[in-house]
């Protein structure tokens, strides 16, 4: 009768900690399942992750891979539009570089003096003709590789301005030339008397009393 007490204190004690452990054990097991779905979303996660920069650096090297093709492209046409008219001795280069994770480019001018290369940037290559030269190959480069103006004339207005007459007829030369490997028809404004002559077909535009006056002056059919 004297542990009576005590016994039934001591068994309402184990009832009250075999309720908390089972409690607690569920919990556990819960937060262990919780765990394990975590840990395999986790998972999951990590492999899209380095899925996507996997993807991420291939279309980042097709990317780098792609401009550089078309750089080169454009060197090669820009040099070749700049040897037909002012010689062998100057060749035009491209310098891209990434700025705030962009590409930018710098248009370069090589020339060749007695053996040495000179760097310049085009403004400053052999006068302004040479900038227009320039200008002209970038043109023709860049609508040969925009897929949508494929087909089209190329509209020219003063191509070659600041050409010096020694060079100009070289320019006629070599738009006919343009003309004839691209297959494009070339519509051009010009005061210069050695570009309007390479044409097939030319009209003289002249305004008299306020009126423009057209009459063509050449037609090869």
């Amino acid at each position: 009768m004297v542990y009576d007490k005590d016994i039934e204190m001591l068994e309402n004690k184990y009832q009250e900690l075999l309720l908390d452990y089972t409690v607690k054990k569920g919990l556990k097991e819960q937060l262990e399942y919780e765990k394990q779905e975590f840990q395999k979303e986790y998972t999951e996660v990590k492999e899209k992750e380095e899925i996507l920069q996997q993807v991420r650096i291939l279309l980042q090297k097709t990317a780098e891979f792609s401009r550089e093709q078309v750089k080169q492209q454009i060197e090669l046409l820009v040099t070749n539009c700049l040897q037909y008219i002012f010689g062998s001795n100057i060749e035009f280069k491209i310098s891209i570089e990434e700025v705030r994770n962009r590409p930018e480019a710098e248009f370069y001018v090589i020339s060749t003096f007695n053996g040495k290369k000179v760097i310049t940037k085009p403004q400053d290559a052999r006068g302004g003709g040479v900038v227009d030269v320039i200008s002209l190959a970038l043109r023709i480069a860049v609508l040969e590789n925009i897929l949508y103006y494929k087909k089209g004339p190329i509209i020219l207005d003063e191509p070659a301005k600041h050409v010096s007459s020694e060079f100009i007829q070289n320019v006629a030369t070599f738009l006919k030339y343009i003309s004839e490997v691209f297959n494009r028809q070339i519509i051009m404004v010009t005061h210069n008397t050695f570009l309007s002559e390479m044409a097939d077909t030319a009209y003289k535009v002249e305004l008299k009393e306020g009126k423009s006056i057209v009459t063509r002056i050449r037609n090869s059919e």
